[in-house]
């Protein structure tokens, strides 16, 4: 029987491996790999071009309530579109669960917003922050038994934090369920106290974000985040790590045997506190927590992803437009740094600006990069082998790469709801020019060819706990 595609004379990458042959694809799934494959309908030569995993980012925001007259940038049809452009084949969005409400009611309306809009497929983590008894007892492991085998926790936005009990309740649930636990930690009360000092002072400009979210303010956070994670046996994802300290918590924990994961994302590797201090509202483009720092945290973030303390490299793609009073210049925002909507876009420049800062400038591997953004989110998620790899029997989720086109990033190329990126004007070598979903191309050298509605959601399984060093 002839395949649907052949992908051709690429270079093939996976975690593990790099090797030359050809993917032989039919309904939607790599069926085989070779050489002289025989007959296809298509034929995609991809001569001198690397034939990768496509891309997992397994920390997005999409269509999420972001408070009185805020509107995030992106729903899912922008932002799934954005991620295909950069070379996504599956993100995992948060399902926000507001105060007063079910979870099982988040996520009715989270289903009717995706259902018909995504380019690229998509599973959905949960954020509790109302863990009630009846959630806790009833809602949510019967959830994680439906498939939603992640959820995130805060500690810090009001609204969004939970307090140590809290915390330790939802913990307990993830180690009974088997779900996995992802938190944001920075330290709630810490942050309020300095927000207020600097209010108090006449410190309002957006490049006070920074100064209000300190290191101290994230590593303690991260601290008693393991903490509670070693009293219950649960593992936990500390989520978008910026900095040496708090690095080096995931670290030590790591070293003790315990199960703690680590993720960072771009801002980290590219952006500093600097970025946040320019003139007018411009720096409320890079208002994001936790905040860019300096070019040592950079450095202390590249060991992470080097010494694989870090498991997973992630977006946290959170976009707001800038130009725009529900966005960046709301104006609550212009008045302090604390009313400045907190997020910036990312999903679409995630994997070039891993590939240039870290493969061709020689500070990770090819086969590093692979497993950074595609094979352990799916591993770590429950989604593997089905995503993730480059496989027999795997899903035909594949990105063609051109591992020496030059780019300058500008917002043209991103395709999203935003109005900016906060990385344009970054020279980039590596530049994503086919992704293809299920078998199906959705973009195609920077035009979109797919329809919208062909992404689909997926029901994740329970990951086993993640014992081998490729997730350490």
């Amino acid at each position: 029987m002839p395949f649907d595609t052949i992908i051709r004379s690429g270079t093939i990458a996976t975690a593990a491996d790099t090797f030359s042959c050809d993917i032989g694809i039919r309904d939607g799934k790599i069926v085989a790999l070779g050489h002289d494959l025989g007959a296809a309908e298509t034929i995609i030569d991809a001569t001198d071009r690397l034939v990768l995993p496509g891309g997992i980012d397994s920390h997005v925001h999409f269509a999420q309530p972001s408070g009185d007259g805020i509107v995030m940038a992106d729903g899912f049809a922008t932002g799934t579109r954005s991620a295909a452009f950069g070379g996504n084949t599956t993100v995992l969005p948060f399902c926000l669960q507001e105060k007063g409400q079910t979870l099982r009611e988040a996520l009715r309306r989270y289903h009717a917003l995706a259902d018909g809009e995504c380019h690229v497929d998509v599973a959905f983590h949960l954020i509790v922050t109302d863990p009630t008894e009846q959630v806790l007892g009833q809602e949510l492991p019967a959830l994680v038994e439906d498939g939603y085998t992640s959820l995130k926790v805060f500690m810090t936005y009001e609204g969004l934090a939970l307090s140590d009990r809290e915390l330790l309740e939802t913990m307990a649930v993830a180690r009974e369920t088997g779900a996995v636990l992802m938190v944001h930690a920075e330290n709630f009360d810490a942050i309020r106290f300095l927000t207020d000092r600097l209010e108090q002072a006449g410190n309002t400009a957006p490049r006070f974000h920074a100064t209000s979210r300190p290191i101290p303010v994230e590593r303690e956070a991260t601290h008693r985040a393991i903490s509670f994670s070693e009293l219950i046996d649960v593992p936990i994802m500390i989520v978008h790590v910026s900095n040496r300290g708090a690095m080096e918590e995931i670290r030590r924990a790591q070293q003790r045997g315990l199960k703690v994961m680590g993720e960072t994302c771009p801002q980290y590797l590219v952006l500093t506190e600097k970025d946040l201090d320019r003139l007018n509202m411009e720096g409320s483009k890079y208002v994001c927590s936790p905040p860019p720092r300096d070019v040592e945290s950079q450095q202390a973030c590249w060991e992470g992803l080097q010494q694989k303390v870090f498991s997973v490299f992630s977006s946290d793609h959170c976009p707001f437009r800038y130009d725009d009073p529900q966005g960046k210049l709301a104006p609550k925002g212009r008045t302090s740094f604390r009313w400045v909507p907190n997020g910036i876009p990312g999903v679409a420049t995630r994997l070039p600006i891993l590939f240039s800062e870290g493969v061709v400038k020689g500070r990770i591997d090819l086969n590093s990069f692979v497993a950074l953004t595609a094979t352990n989110h799916a591993k770590i998620y429950g989604l593997y082998p089905r995503k993730g790899t480059i496989a027999v029997g795997s899903d035909a989720d594949i990105v063609v790469w051109d591992p020496k086109r030059k780019v300058t990033i500008s917002h043209d190329l991103i395709h999203d709801g935003a109005d900016y990126t906060p990385y344009e004007g970054l020279d980039v070598t590596g530049w994503p020019v086919l992704t293809m979903v299920r078998g199906r191309v959705v973009v195609d050298d920077g035009v979109l060819v797919g329809a919208k509605g062909y992404g689909a959601y997926l029901s994740r399984t329970k990951p086993p706990a993640p014992a081998d060093p490729s997730q350490r």
